[in-house]
């Protein structure tokens, strides 16, 4: 079994007087989490599985003495697809409000009726994680650096999900399966969209977009709903974990863009699915897209994983000069470029290294991505 980082914070972080909450995307390992830190727990446990429905009319409206019952003298309280019990925020504010010697471990398939319900009740009463598909870091503890290189171009393509990963020969089906709404669901199940196909068509283009600034009006235009309706979609698809913004960096510079957004997805193998080509490198004509969106996922996870903090641009100007990621860690400013062929030469704009003078430049290729997505 793959290890995931999450693991170790996870239990340094028991009986702390917090709920803790794992939220992410479908078919991650949530449940497989949660389960090892069962099995490893010296300490008597409870799991509560919300998708069976008796589960979900035990805890909705639930009240101290109904959960005194339900609990009994487990000292750790195991919440699974939370977020499918009605008022489920005012039934863990109860939990740990009342039962402030146990530990109370939830999950999330999605941050919409999770942390909507949960947020307001749990102000302070909670630690929240994100778990995502399984990371570059994880993979290299798991079988070591050079397998992965070696698998690299199975990443770009195929992408990370833990059943991807465990079954590749099987890579086509799976994301396929997911991509085709499983993976979203939440959105229909939870929001007010009674388009799918809608929401189809936007992840469409934005599959088409990665790497690129993207025009929001432009996009209601492609998709055909209102610029109003074009953004609560895109965050859903936020809070579903399905693509994530990056704002573009802006201080010193009267001409550095301020309000340009790029677009990309949390798995490479989503996106592909979503526009159906699982073409190898070599036939491709965005492989330098998926470069990037692999990229800058994957050290979106590390700095996650570890709790690492950092804010994370873009950078370019009206005249088209550009910097593909930028880092800020305490005042520190660091600069990317990410060339798919090694022997290209990085060379980053005059502008920039005039405007930031103490600013780290950096050129990431093949052979030296894993230092840039496994440290800090």
């Amino acid at each position: 079994m793959i290890k995931r980082t999450l693991n170790i914070f996870l239990k340094n972080r028991l009986f702390k007087g917090k709920a803790i909450i794992i939220v992410g995307p479908r078919q991650v390992g949530k449940t497989t989490l949660i389960n090892e830190i069962k099995d490893l727990t010296n300490e008597s446990t409870i799991f509560f599985n919300c998708d069976e429905p008796d589960i979900r009319r035990l805890l909705t409206d639930a009240t101290s003495s109904s959960i005194s019952q339900l609990i009994g003298n487990s000292k750790i309280v195991f919440i699974d697809e939370a977020q499918r019990v009605k008022n489920i925020g005012l039934t863990l504010k109860l939990m740990t409000d009342n039962f402030k010697d146990k530990q109370f471990i939830i999950t999330g398939s999605s941050a919409l009726e999770l942390s909507n319900d949960v947020n307001e009740p749990l102000t302070g009463r909670k630690i929240e994680y994100l778990l995502l598909p399984l990371s570059t870091e994880e993979l290299v503890n798991h079988h070591g650096a050079l397998t992965e290189r070696r698998l690299l171009h199975s990443r770009l393509i195929y992408g990370t999900y833990p059943d991807v990963v465990n079954n590749p020969s099987d890579a086509k089906l799976i994301l396929s399966n997911l991509s085709s709404s499983y993976l979203y669901k939440d959105i229909f199940s939870f929001q007010d969209v009674r388009k799918p196909e809608v929401i189809e068509r936007l992840l469409e283009a934005l599959a088409l977009q990665i790497g690129s600034e993207v025009s929001y009006t432009e996009l209601s235009q492609l998709v055909g709903i209102d610029y109003a309706t074009l953004l609560r979609y895109i965050d859903l698809l936020e809070k579903t974990f399905v693509v994530f913004r990056l704002r573009a960096f802006s201080r010193n510079v009267r001409n550095e863009l301020k309000k340009s957004r790029k677009i990309y997805f949390y798995d490479n193998g989503i996106r592909n699915a979503i526009i159906s080509n699982f073409n190898n490198i070599d036939l491709r004509q965005d492989t330098g897209a998926l470069w990037e969106n692999y990229l800058i996922c994957e050290r979106f996870k590390y700095l996650k994983f570890n709790e690492l903090t950092g804010n994370r641009y873009f950078w370019r100007t009206k005249q088209q000069q550009e910097i593909d990621y930028l880092e800020e860690n305490d005042g520190n400013l660091s600069a990317f470029e990410f060339k798919w062929n090694s022997k290209r030469k990085i060379k980053f704009p005059l502008t920039f290294e005039k405007a930031y003078p103490n600013a780290i430049l950096k050129g990431i290729n093949q052979e030296n991505y894993l230092d840039f997505v496994t440290k800090y």
